[in-house]
């Protein structure tokens, strides 16, 4: 009995103990929820403006005078005198061919020559005494006539040998063949004591002319459809009397430091391409450009007007296409899609969507649902939750 009595008293104490701890806790003041921080945002205000546009094409050079170097006599070829692959000025020697045999055939063209001025001297001499003769009829009338006859015959020969002394020094200064040109000499296709026959067979090399500079590119027939149709709607304005211009981007990245402008437009469309060429003509005075280098043709001269530009970033691509989060006037932000067209460097042209004065969120928009309340940061400061 004494046993369970102690065990009803440790029950009881135990029961006690809890109640009270229990009422103890009831009687502690409730905690208020913490409200979440207000999401801070970093937004641009757009502004309509007039933007530049560049419209980039994969151009090459080429050289804007590519000339043929070609013998215009036969004979043997004696001396290369330039050195392959250096540049070379007009009028500069290139080749020497054998001048011998033309050399000799010029002496017998200008002796030639000399045999029929004398023929002339001589008919000349028996006209002026025939002519006065004739006159007294001392002398019948075929004889003037002979003597006329001969001394026009013998002036004819004269004028023959004279064009065969001009021939035979054309042909003796065609020896020394020249660059037509000022540019870069390729390598020499015929080589000392090559016969060098006319035609085909002619060919002694090539200079390109490399100042200035051709670049070369085409056009699709969709690009100019799309500009024609941006133009039409007014989303862009072509260059004053279509007068554009060219910048080069080198293979490396680096700005070729000469603008250039378009001289030349394809009269039709390639049928087997489907592309329109263009050329431009670039200054190359300081001889950074080769032919056949790739490069980037910036063509330079159109506008979008009342364009709006947001950082790519800015834009959410999703399966119903593209949006912007915006800000209003209350602070809170709305989900707004846009049409978005070409980039511009860092930037998106905004084709519809957003209009002049509103205010987009360029970063910290991970988090935002449509109508919370957002804290605007400044674009200097950095947002404590940013990354999208």
């Amino acid at each position: 009995m004494g046993v369970s009595m102690y065990r009803l008293n440790c029950i009881t104490t135990a029961v006690l103990l809890a109640a009270t701890l229990f009422l103890s806790a009831c009687e502690k003041p409730a905690t208020a929820p913490v409200a979440p921080p207000t999401p801070e945002v970093v937004i641009l205000k757009v502004k309509s403006q007039d933007v530049p546009v560049a419209h980039e094409f994969v151009g090459k050079t080429a050289s804007s005078r590519k000339v043929e170097i070609r013998s215009r006599v036969e004979g043997f070829l004696e001396k290369r005198l330039y050195t392959e692959g250096t540049m070379v000025n007009e009028g500069q020697p290139l080749f020497q061919m054998d001048a011998k045999p033309f050399e000799a055939k010029l002496n017998a063209a200008k002796a030639e020559l000399a045999q029929q001025q004398a023929r002339l001297d001589t008919a000349s001499a028996n006209l002026k005494r025939v002519r006065p003769l004739a006159k007294k009829k001392a002398v019948a009338q075929k004889e003037l006539d002979d003597a006329t006859g001969s001394y026009r015959s013998a002036a004819a020969a004269v004028e023959v040998a004279k064009s065969n002394v001009v021939q035979a020094e054309l042909s003796l200064g065609y020896t020394h063949i020249l660059s037509p040109v000022s540019g870069i000499s390729s390598f020499a296709v015929q080589q000392e004591g090559a016969y060098v026959g006319m035609g085909s067979g002619s060919l002694l090399t090539y200079v390109a002319q490399v100042d200035p500079m051709w670049v070369e590119f085409s056009v699709s027939e969709n690009q100019i459809l799309k500009y024609r149709k941006a133009e039409k709607e007014g989303l862009i304005e072509a260059a004053e009397n279509k007068d554009f211009t060219v910048d080069l981007i080198l293979s490396d990245g680096t700005p070729y430091p000469h603008s250039g402008a378009i001289t030349f437009a394809d009269a039709s469309i390639s049928e087997e391409t489907g592309t329109f060429l263009l050329r431009a003509e670039i200054d190359n005075s300081q001889g950074l450009l080769r032919p056949g280098q790739f490069v980037r043709a910036l063509i330079r001269g159109s506008v979008r007007p009342d364009a709006i530009l947001v950082p790519k970033r800015a834009v959410q691509q999703g399966a119903k296409g593209s949006s912007v989060w915006v800000i209003d006037d209350a602070g809170k932000a709305a989900f707004r899609p846009v049409t978005p067209g070409p980039w511009h460097e860092d930037d998106w042209f905004i084709d519809k969507g957003l209009h002049d004065g509103d205010q987009v969120v360029v970063a910290g928009g991970a988090k935002l649902r449509p109508g919370m309340v957002v804290k605007l940061v400044s674009a200097e400061q950095k947002p404590k939750a940013a990354a999208q």
